[in-house]
């Protein structure tokens, strides 16, 4: 479908590309990895056309549609979401209209969301409209940069399950090792100023990578006994009579010998932050905490307790209530009823990917990172500034001109460079790369304080947590252990209470006791939390037939399902309503 063949590009004195050569076949799923600043997003900009190459030929099939997706700055307009999402088609019929809800759904979006305008939506949410768009597009070849950053767990799993599916190429950038391996069956490269594809996931990659290392550094070792041997023979020999001859012939071998080089190290960044002051054993407590957005109730009468040293790991559908408890925890929201318990020299620090923070005026990267109470010294700051992607003279850039991304990862550097005794982190991988993530977990491993996070990223969730606490319906669930723990366990209840899931048929009364005793109110919440239930899954029954290429053979099934999936989003709607209010 693509063909690059002997591309080569620079800028000015740098050379991204020198004789690169790649081919995109239907069906491809690629990932591109390669260092920062090695010309990933040059890549893209050639395959879209955007650039052109300074020698060799990119050749791209006739007709063929290739789809990009930037990492940020989504268009944003007066359409509404459900516009957006049919925007390349002129006259969408039922069939694109009932792909369209539910790409959209299954991204995150409800019913009620269909009719909001892209104006209104944060910059994470106008990404997932953009990426709903694409997906209902669905030219030949998909261009991903970093798919993931502004989705949820649930929303990456819905999209880890549809691309697999999907009938085009996929090529992405993406520092989710765990989404990566899920995705693509090759790996693509950027080395030595070409691309070289490894046909496997991220870990048979990095093997490949660590074997071929070894082989290089044994040929290079070898070679390098080699020439010591000859030129201690032409040492030896250049300058009596009888041997010159065979030295000279040895000198002109030496000469033309090509050398070999040895594999370029590559850096393991590890850094450590420093630790702060040690608390007592309870940390935060929350008791009867009660808290709600408009008509909308989150948690009542929450219990919550968090001790010194553990790095636990929020888990739960997107709107459960993961980060507005950590904004609870962190004082960054009020709550209406409860008691906050704060323990014995306990300093909290909150980071969310969508608070900046505040910058001072004028200040450069490296004025803003040194700014902090604590004195780190400037070799160490700029260590941590290039670990999380401000190298170099990067770090001379105004705050002012940084984009979201920067001011975000420059957010995060602050917090650790003068870290308090309580992590709160929401996100805290987005817009890092791989060697990023594996410093920040590294450091984070070693951190003697406490964390609570919430990341969509499965392999910082497992290598960090040894908590984690699953949000459901304003309950909280403790799994001592990793993600994977979690959802095994998680598996293993599935399995041992098939029926616990079962609804009920039976019609509600018509009329309520004007005051029903407490196990009248139990009985009846968990009848509505237990159809409350069902109904996501029904839900995700039907987005997943909609997902279903085939179905599309049947217009009168495919209008039938889009219908249904209204009805059941309506009534998930009035249940959820109702069990509010009955919580109250």
């Amino acid at each position: 479908m693509i063909t690059l063949r002997g591309v080569a590009k620079s800028f000015g004195q740098h050379t991204l590309f020198q004789d690169a050569s790649l081919q995109i076949n239907e069906g491809d799923r690629f990932v591109l990895v390669g260092p920062n600043g090695s010309g990933k997003s040059t890549l893209f900009k050639l395959l879209l056309g955007q650039v052109e190459p300074d020698a060799g030929t990119l050749i791209i099939r006739r007709g063929a549609a290739v789809g990009y997706l930037p990492q940020e700055n989504a268009p944003v307009s007066q359409a509404t979401v459900l516009q957006a999402a049919l925007l390349e088609h002129d006259d969408p019929d039922g069939r694109l209209t009932a792909k369209a809800k539910s790409v959209l759904m299954g991204l995150g979006f409800s019913v009620r969301d269909f009719d909001r305008r892209l104006d209104s939506l944060s910059g994470g949410w106008a990404m997932r409209a953009a990426m709903a768009r694409l997906l209902v597009k669905e030219p030949d070849l998909l261009l991903l940069d970093e798919p993931t950053n502004h989705l949820d767990l649930d929303a990456l799993f819905w999209l880890q399950k549809y691309l697999l599916g999907y009938s085009g190429a996929v090529f992405l950038i993406s520092h989710d090792r765990a989404f990566i391996n899920a995705v693509s069956r090759a790996v693509v490269s950027l080395q030595d100023r070409g691309l070289k594809v490894y046909h496997g996931d991220y870990e048979f990659f990095l093997r490949e990578r660590a074997a071929e290392a070894q082989r290089l550094l044994s040929a290079w070792k070898q070679q390098q006994d080699e020439i010591a041997r000859m030129q201690d023979f032409i040492d030896r020999n250049r300058a009596r009579a009888s041997t010159a001859n065979r030295a000279q012939s040895m000198i002109k071998r030496l000469d033309k010998l090509e050398r070999i080089q040895p594999p370029r190290e590559d850096k393991t960044i590890r850094i450590r932050f420093p630790q702060p002051a040690r608390t007592g054993v309870r940390v935060l407590a929350l008791r009867g905490v009660g808290k709600s957005y408009g008509e909308t109730r989150v948690y009542q009468g929450l219990d919550f307790e968090l001790e010194r040293g553990w790095k636990v790991a929020f888990v739960g559908h997107n709107g459960a209530g993961k980060s507005t408890l950590l904004k609870i925890l962190a004082g960054e929201v009020p709550i209406d009823f409860g008691d906050i318990f704060v323990g014995d020299d306990v300093r909290v620090g909150y980071f969310s990917q969508h608070r900046q923070g505040r910058f001072g005026a004028g200040r450069t990267v490296l004025e803003e990172a040194q700014s902090v109470p604590r004195s780190n010294g400037d070799l160490y700051t700029r260590t941590v500034l290039g670990t999380f992607l401000f190298p170099g003279d990067a770090v001379h850039k105004r705050v002012e001109v940084l984009s979201g991304g920067e001011k975000s990862r420059l957010a995060l550097v602050k917090l650790l460079l003068d870290p308090p005794n309580v992590l709160l982190l929401d996100e805290p991988t987005t817009h890092l790369d791989m060697p990023s993530v594996e410093a920040l977990v590294g450091a984070l491993r070693e951190f003697e304080g406490t964390i609570c996070c919430i990341s969509h990223d499965l392999y910082f969730l497992n290598a960090l947590a040894d908590h984690v606490v699953h949000i459901e319906a304003g309950r909280v669930t403790w799994y001592p252990g990793n993600y994977e723990y979690f959802k095994r366990r998680q598996a293993q209840w599935r399995e041992e209470n098939p029926r616990a899931v079962e609804v009920s048929q039976a019609e509600p009364r018509p009329a309520r006791p004007k005051a029903p005793d407490a196990k009248a109110l139990a009985k009846r919440k968990a009848r509505l939390e237990a159809e409350v239930l069902k109904l996501h899954e029904e839900l995700e029954a039907l987005a997943a037939q909609l997902s279903d290429p085939a179905l599309y053979s049947d217009y009168a099934k495919v209008q039938a399902v889009g219908s249904q999936m209204e009805r059941v989003q309506a009534a998930l709607q009035d249940k959820q309503a109702e069990l509010d209010a009955g919580s109250g």
